[in-house]
């Protein structure tokens, strides 16, 4: 097992469940071509941080890589609009242009 993965989960064995620790998590999984399961500990981190533009965009990528475009551009929508109610332009500003893809590919 990556050793990242390893570290985070051990934390998250012993009662450190946050935003942070679930996104370091999900993006680990990422990271090691594991988008499926890096889903539920970013939804569960947004369950913590319903703000966290981060963790919506990181959510997004890991639906579309899981292969799931629909929820992938639903992700990236809800993180739009938080990212822009924050005055997260940057964030905004990428999801923007991964949802567009998406649309795209969906024909929409």
């Amino acid at each position: 097992m990556n050793p990242a993965i390893e570290n985070f989960e051990k934390m998250l064995a012993a009662g450190k469940d946050n935003a942070l620790l679930r996104v370091s998590l999900g993006n680990a999984y990422l990271g090691a071509g594991q988008a499926a399961n890096a889903v539920p500990h970013l939804r569960k981190a947004l369950e913590h941080d319903p703000a966290y533009s981060a963790a919506w965009k990181l959510l997004g990528r890991a639906l579309n890589e899981a292969g799931d475009a629909p929820g992938a551009l639903a992700a990236y929508r809800k993180g739009i609009e938080v990212a822009e109610a924050r005055g997260d332009i940057q964030a905004a500003k990428e999801m923007k242009v991964f949802a567009r893809r998406i649309e795209k590919s969906l024909g929409l």
